[in-house]
């Protein structure tokens, strides 16, 4: 039990050290963060959508190459 104890202890220390480093060495304002994060975290979904939708594509047409009797291929 002592070492479950201080193992939570250095987690919570580790964890505010953390966080106090965070803001202090952070590379721009808060405002100015969080607007760079949103952007990047959109186009990074703009980019997994594309993704999505071009296997979509491929799987669509794989599965009406089946469909007719041609033969399909994998990509491995």
């Amino acid at each position: 039990m002592r070492k479950l104890i201080g193992f939570l202890a250095g987690l919570l220390c580790g964890a505010l050290v953390g966080a106090v480093l965070g803001i202090l060495l952070a590379p721009y304002g808060g405002e100015e963060l969080r607007g760079r994060i949103r952007s990047r975290i959109q186009t990074l979904i703009e980019k997994g959508q594309e993704a999505a939708a071009a296997r979509r594509a491929e799987l669509e047409a794989q599965l009406e190459a089946f469909k007719q009797g041609r033969p399909v291929v994998l990509q491995e």
